[in-house]
């Protein structure tokens, strides 16, 4: 039988990308997709909610309702870890990321609100609901620095890499 990809088949290699190669790769991921899992802990449990993110070097950001679950998940515990992943259409397109650190809630009067602010795209969020341009969002600004990165990518395999790289910042 023909095997489309057969450099999938046997042992993963274990060589790993140079820093400055994996990151690009972990940048393009986190640009080019736009939705995530965030995965928190609270009282009642584990909690992993699907959201948007805005991606800014290898921080995620996203913005969300005060009292929602993840909210008061990430005020008790402020680790987090998130799931990023391109659509997978088979092994050869394995692609993703968990990216490790813990959130910061940015309100506009923090000093580093300024800093992800520009990044944050809420204007396409706000043309889609027929709101006006010039009033833009006040909910608080969710900040995720990772801290270290698990990154996935089965075509790596073709040139003799791992599929599993490890990042820390």
């Amino acid at each position: 039988m023909p095997v489309t990809n057969p450099w999938l088949a046997g042992p993963s290699a274990k060589k790993r990308l140079d820093r400055e190669r994996l990151e690009e790769r972990i940048r393009n991921l986190l640009s080019t997709q736009n939705m995530c899992v965030i995965a928190t802990a609270g009282p009642e449990g584990p909690l992993a909610t699907p959201v948007r993110y805005f991606p800014l070097d290898f921080a995620v950001m996203f913005s969300t309702a005060p009292g929602s679950p993840k909210m008061r998940n990430l005020a008790a515990d402020p680790r987090v870890s998130v799931g990023i992943f391109a659509p997978l259409v088979g092994q050869a397109s394995s692609r993703g990321a968990q990216l490790f650190g813990r959130a910061r809630v940015l309100s506009e009067d923090d000093p580093d609100f300024e800093h992800y602010w520009p990044a944050f795209r809420w204007q396409s969020d706000h043309v889609e609901r027929s709101r006006s341009l010039d009033d833009p969002p006040s909910g608080p600004l969710v900040v995720i620095e990772a801290e270290r990165i698990v990154y996935t990518e089965h075509w790596l395999r073709r040139e003799g890499y791992a599929p599993r790289q490890f990042w820390t910042k």
